[in-house]
């Protein structure tokens, strides 16, 4: 190659990637100009290890306790210094930085969605939340299990800036992770959603989530949560789960007649259509075992091809919610989708 094809394959190279300069220098990019607009990216990762260091984790049974908590804290000052970590990020203002956690028989997964209001993105800054968060569970766990590993590290969603939204396999330029990497839009996708203002804020443990992704995981999805959002934020948090376009969401809390209770209005403003009959059952299931079942608001229903579902925030509800959902859910997806029998 001459000298002339190599300058210009650098200058080329150069203009696609923003932190080399004309002459393929490292540089930190000039972000003065940009206008300042609200930034949020989610990033997600997965601790493998064995069932027993799973066990032990969810029990708190752990040699060095609080191993969540623990991972949590650490994602977050992960997040808050990652201009100190890789050199040519900028310094960001974050408005917020959550971590949230669930299981699978021989992983820890990991999620982080990170904020801000400024004149560039946070990708990096929630990359570097999971894989903070990701290493502190590895040394949290390695006196029982030195083979564990921390995997799939990737961005799944950012918003925000230029570019607008990105969601990872939506982009021609995407280059999809294994299907047992990352959820992607479509078939056998799902999300969990929380509405808990203590679950979000780190007072109350949660456990109608980690239900839900469990028995999601058990029907073949691929599952992305679950996502805990304060009852104040859950249309924020609807936004969020709808945003790489899964098949299914299934929220669990936010139904009952409280006044922060708001699930079922921010559902109906998302929801092409209702379903009904569905809500309904849940009630009727609910009612055989407590009264109190009738006071459930919870909706279901379809926003564009995503089966939307609102659960109670109760472990009795959800497992009603499941026994209710399970045959018939398979036949609601290939309706959605274009398929199934009408006549069955």
């Amino acid at each position: 190659m001459n000298d002339r094809s190599s300058t210009t394959q650098q200058n080329a190279t150069s203009a696609n990637l923003t932190h080399l300069d004309g002459e393929g220098r490292a540089r930190m990019v000039d972000v003065g100009a940009k206008a300042s607009t609200a930034r949020i990216a989610v990033a997600a990762g997965e601790l493998q290890t064995t069932a027993e260091v799973i066990g032990l984790v969810r029990a708190d049974d752990m040699p060095k306790a609080d191993v969540l908590a623990t991972a949590r804290i650490a994602g977050i000052a992960g997040a808050k210094r990652t201009s100190e970590l890789i050199p040519l990020c900028h310094q960001l203002a974050l408005t917020s930085v959550k971590l949230e956690f669930g299981f699978t028989d021989t992983t820890v997964t990991i999620e982080a969605t990170a904020k801000t209001t400024g004149q560039t993105g946070v990708e990096m800054e929630a990359l570097t939340a999971v894989a903070v968060a990701g290493l502190t569970l590895h040394d949290m766990v390695k006196a029982v299990d030195p083979a564990a590993s921390l995997n799939a590290v990737r961005l799944l969603t950012k918003a925000g800036g230029k570019h607008g939204n990105w969601v990872r396999g939506q982009s021609d330029s995407d280059r999809p992770a294994p299907e047992s990497q990352a959820p992607t839009a479509g078939e056998r996708s799902a999300v969990v959603l929380v509405a808990s203002t203590g679950g979000a804020a780190g007072t109350r443990e949660d456990t109608t989530g980690p239900m839900l992704a469990d028995w999601l995981t058990a029907q073949g999805f691929s599952v992305r949560g679950p996502l805990v959002y304060a009852d104040a934020e859950i249309a924020a948090g609807l936004a969020d789960a709808l945003s790489g376009g899964p098949a299914l969401v299934v929220s669990t809390g936010g139904t009952g007649a409280s006044p922060t209770d708001q699930t079922p209005e921010v559902t109906r403003a998302v929801l092409d259509r209702e379903l009904p009959g569905i809500a309904e059952a849940m009630r009727r299931k609910g009612t055989e075992k407590t009264v109190h079942a009738s006071l459930s608001r919870g909706l279901a229903g379809l926003a564009g091809r995503t089966v939307v579902v609102n659960l109670p925030g109760s472990p009795g509800g959800v497992r009603d919610g499941i026994s209710v959902l399970e045959p018939i859910l398979d036949h609601l997806l290939a309706q959605v989708s274009g398929g199934g029998m009408h006549d069955e």
